[in-house]
């Protein structure tokens, strides 16, 4: 039988070269045409094997059938309510007028209480003293023939107003073949499609990568939430001066408006005053920048352009013990090294390990190679009688963890580290040195202010983030190993979703 049926499909379609409506296929060995449910089944199963063979290519179109209740049965047999009522009634003038009683005797109290309402809506019939009469010489019957047209197509030419009032007067129901109707089996060993899973983007990938590395050389990951900061922690505490040409709008991003505050919320009044007077007048050492001190500048919100920002707060919480406050003994158990303790007379220093990942903000000017953020790795330790070497030492073995072993350094400039290095890697696939971190010795004038003693050294290394306006080695892992030449097709929105599921883990 299903062969059969697919050679009268093709037959068909051989002919007239499409088939608007299956249920007008007359399926051999039957007179009339398969509009029934369970026919109309079998075609499926047929067009299906032929579809799965590429013969074909149909689609689907639901249709909602109805049947007659048993009411509405009646009415197609013998006619409506108010069709029976107008019979049942004489001509008016040409006969005595038929009361209510009467007429429930001839036709039937339900027929008799429904049809007069709407007999008399349609102006069929009228009162003559106590009696009815009908004044129309003659009607149509109009729900005898809805119910004829449903009960032989299951629908109505008039559309779904004209049924709807047919189901509101219970005389037409949906119908429920489907109870009695035979269905193919499901096939329960047939394999399903491959489920839609989540997928870590090229740079979640290529963070992972750098956080495990932090992780295995014994680093505690900082908290760097903030990503609104103010110039005094952003700056100030750092060693950066207030003049600096970092600090103008056209690197920057302020913020300001009615509904944000302008400025923050004052820091430590006693670190404060250390860390003006270090600006302006020198200490530790240091003869300072001997510029003017603006509090208006040191309160001012911006979008943090560094993560140093949160190291900082982080150092300074560190040395709290160091300058005999209290503290959240959480911190210094975060952060110390592990192996560090207490020991009689000491100064409360602890040596720490802290590393971060997270974004920063600059005012660039967005190309293929630069956007307005990006991802800074920061790593910082703390500890007596560090030196150069140790940091050098540290930036080698980092670096060869990420399969980079061909590095130079070059002494550079930073306001807050000193001395202070660039890092430079080779790379094998552009042929050149490519800058991949900046790093450098945290300078007296930024850590003594926190309250650390005068042999606490600690050392800064920040490695060029995923979203970096340089080249760099997150940059290149990324825009390299990927394929990507535009960074904008990474991040925003022209990235391909195809490409993030798709794309192989980072191997450094």
């Amino acid at each position: 039988m299903a062969e059969a049926i697919q050679q009268l499909v093709l037959d068909t379609l051989d002919k007239s070269g499409i088939i608007q409506d299956t249920r007008t296929l007359v399926l051999p060995g039957q007179a009339d045409a398969a509009a029934d449910h369970e026919s109309q089944i079998v075609i499926l199963g047929a067009l299906n094997s032929l579809a799965s063979r590429d013969m074909i290519a149909y689609t689907t179109q639901e249709t909602t059938s109805h049947v007659l209740t048993p009411e509405g049965a009646q009415i197609a047999l013998e006619g409506s309510h108010e069709a029976r009522v107008w019979a049942a009634l004489p001509p008016k003038g040409q006969g005595a007028a038929i009361t209510s009683k009467q007429l429930e005797a001839v036709v039937g109290s339900e027929t008799a209480k429904i049809g007069q309402g709407r007999a008399f809506k349609n102006k069929w019939i009228a009162k003559e003293g106590d009696g009815l009469v009908k004044v129309a010489e003659s009607v149509q019957d109009a729900t005898q023939l809805e119910m004829r047209e449903v009960d032989s197509t299951g629908t109505l030419k008039a559309g779904e107003k004209a049924l709807a009032e047919l189901r509101k007067r219970k005389l037409i129901v949906q119908s429920g073949s489907w109870k009695t109707s035979t269905y193919k089996k499901y096939n329960f060993e047939a394999e399903g499609l491959p489920p839609n899973g989540g997928a870590f983007h090229p740079l979640l990938k290529v963070r992972e990568e750098i956080r495990n590395i932090f992780l295995e050389m014994g680093f505690a990951e900082m908290p760097t939430s903030s990503f609104v900061e103010s110039g005094f922690w952003c700056f100030d505490a750092l060693f950066v001066p207030q003049q600096h040409p970092a600090r103008e709008v056209q690197d920057t991003f302020y913020l300001s408006g009615k509904r944000n505050p302008s400025t923050s919320l004052p820091p430590p009044a006693s670190y404060y005053s250390r860390v003006s007077k270090v600006h302006e007048h020198g200490g530790y050492g240091s003869m300072g920048y001997r510029a003017p001190w603006s509090d208006a500048e040191t309160r001012k919100l911006l979008l943090r352009t560094h993560t140093t920002a949160s190291s900082a707060s982080m150092l300074y919480k560190l040395a709290a013990k160091c300058r005999g406050e209290d503290t959240d003994d959480s911190v210094n158990e975060q952060a110390a090294h592990p192996g560090a303790s207490a020991k009689d007379g000491d100064d409360g220093f602890r040596p720490a390990k802290l590393f971060s990942i997270d974004r920063v903000f600059r005012n660039e000017t967005m190309d293929a190679t630069h956007l307005a953020e990006f991802h800074q790795v920061e790593g910082v330790v703390a500890d007596r009688g560090l030196t150069l070497a140790d940091l050098i030492g540290f930036m080698r073995v980092f670096f060869k963890k990420m399969g980079i072993e061909n590095l130079r350094f070059k002494p550079a400039y930073n306001p807050y580290t000193e001395p202070s290095l660039e890092i430079f890697a080779f790379h094998p696939q552009l042929g050149k040195w490519v800058e991949v971190g900046n790093s450098g010795m945290f300078r007296p004038e930024m850590l003594e202010p926190m309250g650390f003693p005068k042999d606490v050294h600690a050392y800064n290394d920040s490695v060029r983030g995923a979203i970096d306006p340089s080249l760099s080695a997150a940059h290149v892992a990324c825009l390299r190993r990927y394929g990507i030449s535009n960074i904008r097709t990474l991040v925003g929105h022209k990235v391909s979703i195809e490409g993030v599921e798709t794309s192989p883990a980072v191997r450094f």
